[in-house]
C-alpha cells in the first residue's frame, strides 16, 4: 500500500512538471515525504496499542501516589 502510494506521489508530480532533471528531483522528493509521513502513521499505528499501556500505568501510578498523600493528610490529624 506504502508503494503505491509512492508511485502515485511520483507520477502525480511528474505530470504537473513535465520530465525534467528538476522535475524528476521533485518527484522524488515529493515521494520521499509521502513514505516517510506513511511510515511514521504505520509505526504510530503499530505501537498504539503500547502507548495506551504506558499512559494506563502512569495514570494508575499517579492516582495511587495521589491516594497515598491523601491518606498520610489526613493520619497527621
Amino acid at each position: 500500500m506504502i508503494e503505491f502510494l509512492f508511485v502515485l506521489a511520483f507520477a502525480f508530480v511528474l505530470v504537473f512538471t513535465g520530465v525534467s532533471l528538476v522535475g524528476m528531483l521533485f518527484a522524488v522528493f515529493a515521494g520521499f515525504v509521502v513514505m516517510a509521513l506513511a511510515g511514521m502513521i504505520g509505526m504510530m499505528l503499530k505501537l498504539l496499542p503500547w502507548l495506551i499501556v504506558i499512559a494506563v500505568v502512569v495514570w494508575l501510578y499517579k492516582e495511587r501516589k495521589s491516594e497515598q498523600r491523601h491518606c498520610r493528610h489526613y493520619r497527621r490529624r
